[in-house]
């Protein structure tokens, strides 16, 4: 967000249904989808302009299937991307990527080499699969959730728009 929010980029930064303080429950990635629809709606309802989609672990997964798809959508950043669900919790088809090997906007993957639900090869693997443009860059030491490494992320993220998009 604020990586983004540094090149003054207006940022919409929003929980998904049952998560947080949102009201709703959790849909398994279904309702979720809409979430990320009606959220660009009112991005493109306030601001009109491109927008670069970010999402993290879940919202990575579930953002970058909408935004792939979306016209309005320019480029794609995904962070702590996971492979595989957490245990426990079901699938559904929202780690289905199949979609990302047809998407020819630019994207950034972002993990930590520590995170426990992209594990270092596994990753690789599945973005290797995915069209260009895109970049994958891991995070030594990192975890999913990029603890006491935020500022690196942050560079990573400030690097890749100013090399990516025409600003």
């Amino acid at each position: 967000m604020k990586a983004l929010n540094s090149f003054g980029f207006p940022v919409l930064r929003f929980n998904f249904r049952g998560s947080g303080l949102s009201e709703g429950d959790h849909a398994n990635g279904i309702g979720e989808v809409e979430d990320v629809r009606a959220a660009l709606n009112w991005l493109e309802n306030e601001f009109a302009l491109p927008v670069i989609f970010a999402g993290f672990s879940f919202g990575a997964a579930i953002g970058s299937r909408v935004a792939c798809a979306d016209d309005r959508v320019r480029a794609l950043i995904g962070l702590g991307l996971p492979v595989f669900p957490a245990e426990g919790q079901p699938d559904r088809g929202v780690f289905d990527f199949e979609y990302l090997r047809a998407c020819v906007k630019p994207k950034l993957f972002v993990s930590g080499a520590r995170d426990q639900f992209a594990p270092p090869g596994k990753l690789e693997a599945l973005v290797n699969t995915f069209a260009e443009p895109k970049k994958l860059v891991r995070i030594e030491a990192g975890d999913h959730f990029f603890e006491g490494r935020l500022r690196e992320l942050r560079d990573v993220i400030e690097a890749w728009v100013r090399e990516t998009i025409n600003l």
